[in-house]
């Protein structure tokens, strides 16, 4: 079997496209690092680094210091597949993150979208 292609992609390179993403409906960078902080556990340094580094989606969540349990209540769909029905673990973990960004680009607060 194959690994999937956007295993191999780095994340620095994607990163911009969430940010752009977001800002296109009026919200911010900020707000997306908040997202991507509460998700993995960085801090916003490590997450610095991450994107310096340019490290793949792998290595990312790999490295990621502490994947937040709330995750798990993320529900929906992303590119026509409902999340919490994906059985691959890291690309359950890229489909959380996609959408978390859909959520916020869609104007939902950002205590609902960190499931507070």
């Amino acid at each position: 079997m194959t690994q999937h292609r956007i295993y191999t992609t780095s994340f620095a390179s994607v990163y911009p496209l969430y940010v752009a993403k977001a800002e296109r409906k009026g919200r911010t960078r900020s707000e997306v690092d908040d997202i991507l902080l509460w998700l993995t556990g960085y801090g916003p340094a490590a997450l610095e680094a991450q994107i310096a580094a340019k490290a793949d989606f792998a290595t990312f969540f790999a490295e990621a210091p502490a994947l937040n349990p709330a995750r798990a209540l993320i529900k929906g769909v992303v590119c026509g597949v409902r999340v919490e029905e994906i059985e691959e673990p890291l690309m359950r973990e890229i489909r959380y993150l996609d959408k978390l960004i859909d959520e916020l680009a869609k104007g939902k607060a950002m205590d609902k979208i960190l499931r507070r």
